[in-house]
């Protein structure tokens, strides 16, 4: 941002700050974040033992079947192992008739165009992940370029890490006006912004991180890119779930959450539900508002809705 030099720049500067501070400032203090880390496990504790067993159900798997974000995002992608999974999908769709499709097919932005090309199945989203993925350190103008372009190439959605760096450094400022120009570059598309919750210190940053990202202009919240040191945990998930009730019930602004990262088994899934069931409420409960990023669930679920293990993913 540029501003004026003068006699007085530095003043401006100071002044801008400070006002600027206190504004973010002002925003957190509508919300609890003074929580810690062993009421939210007490209170996850809770949940996993009394509420979790009525949701293992084959509805409910059912359901977080078609809440999966069908991800591939590897160095070795390739455009013949996208296709294929975007072909998956697609036969998938005459194979299980009675089930529901995958939400989205998450993919690097050299693949949107491909994606968008070859999917077949009316209501799948297509999922870009920008903004420098998974780090977030670029200069904005290539994050932005790259958001555009992904767009622009048919991703229908976006995800983007928010600047973790400038939240641990204390920059709310920073942080805020990132997610906003990448807000700004998604046009209409809805963004997705990845707290990376494992590099986040405590709970109360969890909350504040997430209360700053949807001030900001997200329209979902994401725990992890998949591609840190852990992913995502029944207790961050609650925390991000606590921020968007708070939200909703402050702005009557509803915002989806994706729990993303080491889900590795059915339980794990059903676990997030009840989590989104018991904070949120039927509201979230749709392949819309809840989200879940994986891939390897995506059999796992398809094995016990079936009976028998299958492999088709």
């Amino acid at each position: 941002m540029a501003y004026t030099q003068n006699i007085e720049g530095n003043k401006h500067h100071h002044h801008h700050d400070e006002a600027a501070t206190s504004k973010y400032e002002q925003a957190l203090a509508k919300y609890n974040t003074n929580i810690t880390d062993e009421e939210v496990k007490a209170a996850v504790k809770d949940i996993i033992a009394n509420k979790v067993a009525e949701n293992d159900t084959l509805d409910v798997k059912k359901f977080l079947f078609g809440s999966i974000e069908l991800t591939s995002l590897h160095t070795t992608d390739t455009e013949e192992s996208i296709l294929a999974m975007v072909e998956k999908v697609n036969k998938f769709d005459s194979e299980y008739a009675e089930l529901p499709h995958v939400a989205t097919i998450c993919v690097y932005p050299a693949f949107a165009s491909l994606v968008d090309q070859s999917l077949e199945v009316d209501g799948v989203q297509v999922v870009c992940v920008c903004g420098n993925f998974p780090s977030s350190q670029s200069v904005m103008e290539v994050k932005m370029i790259e958001t555009q372009l992904a767009v622009k190439d048919g991703a229908t959605e976006v995800d983007i890490v928010m600047p973790v760096g400038k939240y641990l450094s204390g920059d709310y400022e920073g942080v805020c006006d990132d997610i906003n120009e990448l807000k700004q570059a998604c046009g209409d598309a809805p963004m997705k912004v990845i707290l990376e919750t494992c590099d986040l210190p405590s709970m109360s940053d969890i909350k504040k991180a997430s209360i700053l990202s949807m001030y900001a202009g997200a329209d979902y919240i994401k725990t992890s890119t998949g591609k840190e040191k852990a992913g995502a945990t029944p207790e961050a998930a609650y925390v991000m779930c606590k921020a968007i009730k708070e939200y909703y019930d402050e702005t009557g602004i509803q915002i989806g959450f994706k729990p993303a990262g080491g889900i590795n088994t059915v339980m794990d899934a059903v676990i997030y539900y009840t989590i989104v069931k018991e904070v949120l409420g039927e509201k979230w409960l749709t392949n819309k508002w809840f989200r879940l990023g994986t891939s390897r669930l995506a059999n796992l679920l398809l094995s016990e809705l079936e009976g028998k293990e299958v492999k088709f993913f």
